[in-house]
């Protein structure tokens, strides 16, 4: 039942992403990271660390409200006790300051404290803080943007891919904005990382076997709250993966010809449900 993440999957446009945040770091003060809360270690780019590592960092957990929150609430004291910035945000939600956009803005404003005061000795007033943003795609860097800024400055989408080419929005007088397309990289040493990006539409649902796919998270989900597929499907979390996926199936009605089961169908809504939080909030991940 595994998934080959090899090379093959790794689209052309993320090598040239790469080598962009390599010549545009320097223009940068700090590097907002963006993470998928629910998956936060398996949604971080190593890469990352290595281009920024002489930058400012700021590691937002986005998604909060599809995660568990008391486990999220540890994965932002454990990023905070490695030496980072952390905070949880819900980018969808309108209200910034209950989404918790608004905070990132007052953090980077502590951040950049010590040169803005040296701004103001050389005569330079207003000087804008300039933060590139990045994260792997689909972890919503464009709804993320658009609620910092206040209107659509970016094409959003509930895939990976979209955005394309860095481009600055001005948040404020005060706040410079770089977005960056999302970043991967093109070999998982541990395929659970792989597995845990593919089940939150990181990876396109083109290069993975969605049946395959399904069953993994269904696995995941029974050691981590069989509850939630219990009460969401009226089915018993017990056995094997493939056998709760065909009782979906069974459950929800999805029947082809001859009475057999559609598996597929049963695995494509298992996978968008819970993508949707329809499954309840829940942390594939714990610190």
């Amino acid at each position: 039942m595994d998934i080959d993440f090899g090379v093959q999957w790794y689209p052309g446009h993320m090598t040239k992403t790469k080598r962009m945040l390599v010549t545009q770091m320097g223009l940068v003060d700090v590097v907002v990271e963006l993470l998928d809360a629910r998956i936060p270690l398996s949604s971080r780019n190593p890469d990352i660390d290595t281009l920024a590592r002489d930058k400012k960092r700021v590691l937002v957990l986005n998604k909060a409200d599809l995660a568990n929150p008391e486990i999220t609430a540890q994965w932002e004291e454990y990023f905070r006790q490695l030496g980072f910035f952390a905070l949880a945000v819900n980018a969808k939600d309108n209200d910034k300051k209950k989404g918790g956009t608004s905070q990132l803005v007052q953090t980077l404003q502590t951040i950049m404290r010590e040169k803005s005061k040296q701004q103001l000795k050389r005569g330079r007033i207003n000087v804008p803080i300039r933060a590139m943003i990045v994260g792997i795609p689909n972890v919503g860097k464009s709804t993320f943007i658009n609620q910092l800024a206040g209107r659509a400055s970016t094409i959003t989408a509930d895939r990976p891919g979209v955005t394309r080419g860095r481009q600055w929005i001005k948040v404020s007088n005060s706040f410079d904005l770089l977005d960056t397309p999302g970043v991967l990289w093109p070999k998982f040493e541990d395929q659970m990382v792989g597995l845990r990006l593919a089940c939150t539409g990181a990876i396109s649902d083109n290069v993975v076997d969605k049946i395959t796919l399904a069953q993994h998270l269904i696995a995941m989900l029974m050691s981590i709250d069989p509850t939630a597929l219990e009460s969401r499907y009226k089915v018993k979390a017990e056995g094997e993966s493939h056998e709760i996926l065909s009782a979906i199936g069974s459950a929800r009605g999805f029947k082809m010809k001859g009475g057999i089961i559609d598996v597929e169908r049963a695995a494509i809504i298992v996978l968008d449900e819970f993508r949707g939080g329809k499954l309840g909030r829940l942390s594939l991940e714990m610190p």
